[in-house]
């Protein structure tokens, strides 16, 4: 089925800005709560915010077979499950109401008015019940260089590195919606040269620019899926900060890996953008040397050129831009996340979430974490206000904006925000 939805040509009747993340292309969808109190499904084109449930209730959907309530609910779950064709025909669809030759709904001011919100009127919730979550640690850069820090330049990836996505299973609980706050996490750290911990707030606070895609069913427990149809399950991608307590996390790590030093928040952006918007934007993978064993091959071009952007605003003050890195910069792919995730029959559901993990690039202003712009500590960030920064102090805020573009089009994310409040 064709994407007319990526019409480069098209406009809307609804005015957006030049240089707007949403055109009438982008048509991402989320969850949002109106001054009524009602929770509805949306899209958003520039800075309106369009309620789907109404549109659909009033008839604009009337072709496309989907039940009653498929925009009437506080999660997306049900639509992700209903799979690529309905997602595509609803995009289609939505393209073409708001294209500025269709007068459908323009004229029909009654209807208008009950359907299409500013941006500011309405309360951006978490856009689907996240079942689980796993991150990967897919970015080559950012593996060798955390490596290099702990262990040395020579032995910085793991022998399993370069043969297999390496990933765990975070906590989908506390995964929360951009602009909610954080509180400082506390926990046990060990102190330099000691043998004995100390229990208080994380001194060494980070942020993790990442990405992450959402999936719908994707298998039944004890199967596995093919490389080959990997794409059709994934319904589309998310801005993600996966905060990280970093001496809280040393000192927990060993022997099984995360645990507290992450579990405490991770920041996702409000709007999932549809992998059929970003189809413009693939390109080529690096080169994976030594090959991946045959289930993870693939050829083409399966990542994506995805502008990313972190920045550190104190309170009250001007933000800095601290990183600016790139999405196509990933070793492993989307793809080959999601193919070896269910190799050993594990089930994976509509809404489940996996992050990038840190997407750092070659450059030391493409990195994406604090551990690593600040080089464990030995390098401080200067920031436009004057302070420093080795990592996150409290009242700061992490900005994060990612967005693909070309001489036709622009197709963001927005922003994934978080703002550090001090320990409860």
């Amino acid at each position: 089925m064709k994407i007319t939805a990526n019409n480069p040509t098209r406009k809307s009747w609804l005015k957006v800005s030049k240089n707007s993340d949403f055109p009438i292309q982008n048509i991402p969808f989320g969850v949002f709560l109106t001054k009524e109190n009602i929770t509805t499904i949306g899209t958003r084109i520039g800075n309106y915010a369009i309620d789907l449930g109404a549109l659909h209730q009033l008839g604009y959907f009337s072709e496309i077979p989907l039940t009653d309530d498929i925009f009437m609910q506080d999660s997306l779950n049900d639509f992700i499950s209903d799979g690529r064709k309905t997602w595509r025909l609803v995009r289609n669809r939505i393209a073409a109401i708001f294209d500025s030759n269709n007068t459908e709904l323009q004229s029909n001011k009654k209807d208008l008015k009950i359907i299409v919100f500013n941006l500011d009127d309405v309360e951006m919730l978490l856009p689907v019940n996240i079942g689980d979550y796993t991150d990967f640690f897919a970015s080559k850069e950012h593996a060798t260089n955390t490596g290099t820090m702990f262990r040395d330049p020579e032995n910085a990836l793991l022998p399993n590195w370069l043969h297999l996505p390496v990933g765990y299973h975070g906590r989908a609980s506390s995964i929360v919606v951009s602009e909610t706050a954080i509180y400082r996490p506390k926990g046990q750290t060990i102190p330099k040269d000691s043998k004995i911990p100390v229990f208080g707030p994380t001194r060494l606070l980070d942020f993790e620019l990442e990405m992450a895609f959402i999936t719908t069913d994707v298998n039944h427990l004890g199967e596995s899926i093919s490389i080959d149809e990997a794409e059709d399950y994934i319904f589309g991608m998310v801005l993600f900060n996966d905060w990280s307590a970093r001496d809280i996390q040393k000192w927990e790590y060993v022997p099984l890996g995360p645990f507290l030093g992450k579990s405490f928040a991770s920041t996702i952006s409000p709007w999932i953008v549809t992998m059929d918007a970003l189809e413009p934007f693939r390109t080529k993978s690096p080169r994976q040397e030594p090959n991946p064993l045959p289930y993870l091959q693939q050829s083409g071009k399966h990542a994506f050129d995805i502008k990313l952007q972190a920045a550190i605003k104190p309170e009250g003050e001007e933000e800095t831009i601290v990183s600016n890195s790139n999405f196509k910069y990933m070793y492993w792919t989307m793809n080959q996340q999601l193919v070896h995730h269910t190799t050993n029959g594990c089930n994976v559901r509509s809404g489940d979430m996996m992050g990038s993990g840190t997407i750092s690039g070659p450059t030391p202003d493409s990195y994406g974490s604090m551990l690593e712009l600040s080089w464990r500590g030995t390098k401080p960030v200067k920031l436009n206000n004057g302070s420093e920064r080795k990592f996150i102090n409290d009242f700061d805020e992490v900005i994060m904006r990612a967005y693909c573009e070309n001489d036709n089009i622009r197709i963001g994310f927005g922003t994934c925000k978080g703002k550090i409040l001090p320990t409860k």
